[in-house]
């Protein structure tokens, strides 16, 4: 089905999805229909979002240490989630109050959730209300963590790709994260060759619970 609907073209998509969601408000109320109603509607979703629409996590850290400041970089998960770590400059605007935040229809807005299911939503709420650039983090925080935070190269890894880790390395470093060789299933932690302290937070895996709230929208650390 998802290969289907990615041929399609965007307005047909959007039509589709809005009949999909006028069908669910009138079958919202027979409990055993909300499952299947709620995969359908997050896999048209996702199928909605179009490459160009997605924007990788390196390519973030990127405009981040650039202090690119052209865009709105927004964070869908719950205050309490936000608390705990977000992904530098980011605002927190939980999925449910999208549209009735603060952000301008010229804008142009960055998503992200855990993955890509809250964002995609999110995504088509925003253009099907006229925002005009609106794009999602590709993996979501999920890929921040993974791609930038803790890193990974094979020791086995050929030297192409350990010069191209090399870069990824002094990005991770640069936000606080932990670069890793892994070696006979054994992981190193790859040491900062510098003096200078990651100006970024640093987020250590698992992240553990912290109670308490944030405000409904606030700057991010």
């Amino acid at each position: 089905m998802k290969e289907r609907l990615m041929k399609l073209s965007t307005p047909w998509k959007l039509a589709i999805l809005a009949g999909l969601l006028g069908f669910i408000a009138l079958l919202i109320g027979n409990p055993s229909n909300r499952n299947v109603i709620d995969v359908n509607a997050k896999e048209m979703a996702l199928a909605t979002v179009k490459n160009h629409d997605r924007i990788d996590a390196m390519t973030l850290a990127d405009w981040l240490i650039k202090e690119n400041a052209d865009y709105t970089l927004v964070d869908l998960r719950s205050e309490k989630e936000f608390g705990e770590y977000n992904i530098p400059t980011s605002v927190s605007i939980p999925i449910e109050s999208i549209l009735n935040s603060d952000l301008m229809r010229n804008q142009k807005i960055l998503l992200y959730g855990n993955d890509d299911v809250a964002s995609a939503q999110a995504w088509f709420i925003l253009k099907s209300s006229n925002y005009k650039a609106v794009y999602i983090l590709k993996g979501g925080l999920n890929a921040w963590k993974n791609e930038i935070l803790f890193p990974k190269l094979d020791a086995s890894a050929t030297a192409e790709q350990t010069t191209a880790f090399e870069k990824v390395k002094q990005v991770s470093l640069h936000f606080g994260g932990t670069p890793q060789i892994i070696s006979g299933g054994t992981a190193t932690t790859v040491a900062a060759q510098t003096t200078v302290a990651p100006t970024m937070p640093k987020l250590t895996a698992p992240a553990g619970k912290v109670g308490g709230g944030a405000k409904k929208k606030k700057e991010g650390c």
